[in-house]
């Protein structure tokens, strides 16, 4: 990787960007400032990404780092053909490494978010689609990977730094015993450990990534369990 390549962390200027567009969320004001967007947020996001890819390699060694649009970088215009809000554009910046043969969204994985004055860091899989939320059940109540799931859960709460999120549903799913001790697991739709704090001082510079690296590596366990339940035949 070349030294122009290499990630030197983020920009005051990045955060400015976002704060502005917020105010400013048309078409006009992002042409106008189309610049600082490319060369504020989205050359030092690709090269977040050249530099987070191999890292993640190490303990995930499946897992796809795409420093392009679409791929782990999200685009920053909205979706508005069902919203009632209108802003043609997001006011926040997603990063997302995923590992498996299925879509980005469709497969577990490491996601960098931020929107200024916070930075949240996710593990794990936001919502399951509709076969796969039944195989991850038979998972939850399975005898050996619904016990590995919940040393899994109680090893990340320890470390009281993450949230788990993906909760979702009032009642347990037909056909499942509410009684079971992983029954609050089946109430969720998604399975994600959540990291999110003020922006740390470590994203204006390049040890932003092993940072973030260090918060991935702690709830990898969680991906690697996912993926193991999704990418196998055990669960339907």
């Amino acid at each position: 990787m070349s030294e122009e390549q290499a990630f030197h962390g983020f920009t005051k200027e990045t955060i400015t960007f976002f704060l502005t567009l917020k105010k400013n969320n048309n078409k006009e004001w992002f042409e106008g400032h189309r610049h600082i967007y490319e060369a504020q947020v989205l050359e030092p996001a690709k090269a977040f990404v050249r530099a987070m890819g191999p890292l993640l390699k190490t303990i995930s060694p499946n897992i796809i780092a795409a420093p392009k649009i679409n791929k782990s970088l999200f685009r920053i215009n909205r979706d508005t053909r069902f919203s009632l809000d209108q802003s043609p554009y997001k006011t926040n910046l997603g990063i997302y490494f995923w590992e498996g043969n299925r879509s980005r969204m469709d497969s577990s994985g490491f996601y960098f978010h931020l929107e200024p004055p916070k930075m949240l860091l996710g593990v794990g899989y936001y919502m399951f689609s509709g076969h796969l939320l039944e195989r991850y059940r038979r998972a939850v109540v399975h005898p050996k990977f619904g016990q590995d799931l919940a040393h899994i859960i109680e090893k990340i709460k320890k470390l009281g730094e993450y949230e788990l999120g993906g909760k979702h549903y009032k009642r347990i799913p037909a056909g499942f015993d509410p009684s079971h001790t992983n029954a609050e697991l089946l109430l969720h739709n998604g399975l994600h450990a959540a990291w999110e704090r003020d922006i740390p001082k470590e994203f204006f510079g390049a040890e932003l990534v092993d940072f973030v690296f260090e918060k991935f590596r702690a709830a990898a366990p969680l991906h690697r369990w996912l993926v193991a339940i999704t990418a196998g035949t055990h669960f339907g």
